[in-house]
């Protein structure tokens, strides 16, 4: 009965084990590596050029917004450095330590310790090494009544820096005297270095 009954289920023997070899777990690892480098890389280049971009363009939407409350409220609007937010840091042009947007009814280019004046603060770029956002002579733009920047000439250029100087992700904010304000690539504007 024992016979008849192995001749109807045969016995099933366990198949050898598969698994892999050391060498094709070592060129699986290998693999993973390299697009892991390139994958790292790739994604630090797409966060810094977001970050300059958020910057700029953080920068840009101050500006646009001053000339439109000079206009609406008919008096000067200013944006100017400033580390504490509240008012201008004197002749400060690292416009990465802050800056704010303030009603400037008496023309001196400061709050005069009225903080209800600042319309908008920007608190300094972030960091252990933070982006520079300077050029050197520009303190503070402001904007009269009719929209136009005043005191700037021919105009003025902030240039953006990421903190190893790359000069493919340097951006810079044009500001005419006529209160036009745009974001420009080195290579479209001559003075954006």
């Amino acid at each position: 009965m024992c016979n008849a009954v192995t001749a109807r289920y045969p016995q099933v023997r366990p198949r050898r084990m598969a698994g892999v070899s050391m060498i094709e777990l070592l060129v699986v690892l290998a693999i993973a590596a390299i697009l892991l480098g390139v994958g790292t890389s790739s994604y630090k280049s797409i966060t810094t050029t977001s970050r300059i971009s958020g910057e700029i363009n953080g920068l840009l939407g101050a500006m646009q917004y001053a000339r439109s409350e000079a206009i609406k409220q008919g008096q000067n609007v200013v944006v100017c450095v400033s580390v504490n937010g509240t008012d201008c840091s004197g002749g400060n042009t690292a416009w990465n330590q802050g800056y704010i947007v303030f009603v400037d009814p008496t023309n001196t280019k400061t709050t005069g310790g009225n903080a209800a004046l600042v319309l908008r603060a920007q608190s300094a770029f972030i960091g252990a090494t933070p982006d520079t956002l300077t050029d050197g002579a520009t303190s503070n733009i402001s904007f009269d009544r009719e929209g136009l920047a005043l005191g700037l000439g021919a105009g003025a250029t902030l240039a953006l820096h990421d903190p190893t100087n790359n000069a493919a992700l340097t951006r810079c904010l044009a500001i005419s005297n006529i209160g036009n304000v745009a974001v420009q690539q080195p290579s479209t504007l001559a003075t954006c270095t």
